[in-house]
C-alpha cells in the first residue's frame, strides 16, 4: 500500500500493532472506518437538506410519509418506529413541520386520543424535490465506487447489520 492509499485509520492500526503486537486490531479497521465514514457522510448530507429548508430529521419524517404511499396517514408511533428515534424527537419534528404547513395532524376516527399525520400538498412537493437533490448528492458521494462495488458494499453492510448480536 502506498502512502496515498492510506487513511487516518491505517495510522491508528499501525500504532496499535507497534504497541500491542499481541492483539489482532483488524476489527478497529472496519469499525473505525464505518464510524468515521458515518460522521463524514452526515456532514456532507446536511447541506442538501438545509438547501430545502429542512434538517435531517424533518426530511426523514417527510420522506417516511412520502414513501408510505399516496394519502398515507401514520401515527407518531409508526413514524418513531420507522425512524428509530425517540417519540419526543418525532413530536418536536412534527410540531415544526405542522407549523411550516408541510404536514397535517388530525385525530383518528377510531380513537380520538390517537393522532394521524399526513403530508400536505406543499410537503409532498418539497419532499419530492428534496429527495431528488438528496439522491443526486448521494450519487456524487459514491462516484468513487463502481456499480458492482456499490452492490458488494451494500450487501456486506446489510450482512453486518443482520449479524450484530442483540443488545
Amino acid at each position: 500500500m502506498s502512502v496515498t492509499d492510506s487513511d487516518p485509520v491505517d495510522a491508528i492500526l499501525e500504532q496499535w500493532r507497534r504497541e500491542r503486537p499481541d492483539l489482532d486490531v483488524s476489527p478497529m479497521g472496519v469499525i473505525g472506518r464505518i464510524s468515521r465514514l458515518g460522521d463524514e457522510l452526515d456532514a456532507r448530507l446536511r447541506p442538501t437538506f438545509a438547501a430545502s429548508g429542512l434538517g435531517e430529521g424533518e426530511f426523514d419524517v417527510l420522506a417516511t410519509l412520502r414513501r408510505s404511499g399516496p394519502g398515507a396517514e401514520l401515527t407518531p408511533g409508526e413514524l418513531t418506529a420507522s425512524m428509530m428515534v425517540t417519540s419526543g424527537a418525532v413530536s418536536k419534528r412534527l410540531d415544526r413541520l405542522v407549523g411550516a404547513g408541510l404536514v397535517h395532524r388530525r385525530s383518528s376516527d377510531q380513537d380520538a386520543r390517537s393522532r394521524l399525520v399526513s403530508l400536505t400538498e406543499q410537503g409532498r412537493e418539497l419532499v419530492d424535490a428534496a429527495v431528488e437533490a438528496h439522491l443526486a448528492n448521494e450519487e456524487r458521494l459514491l462516484a468513487g465506487l463502481s456499480p458492482e462495488e456499490r452492490r458488494q458494499l451494500a450487501g456486506l453492510l446489510r450482512r453486518l447489520t443482520l449479524s450484530l448480536p442483540a443488545g
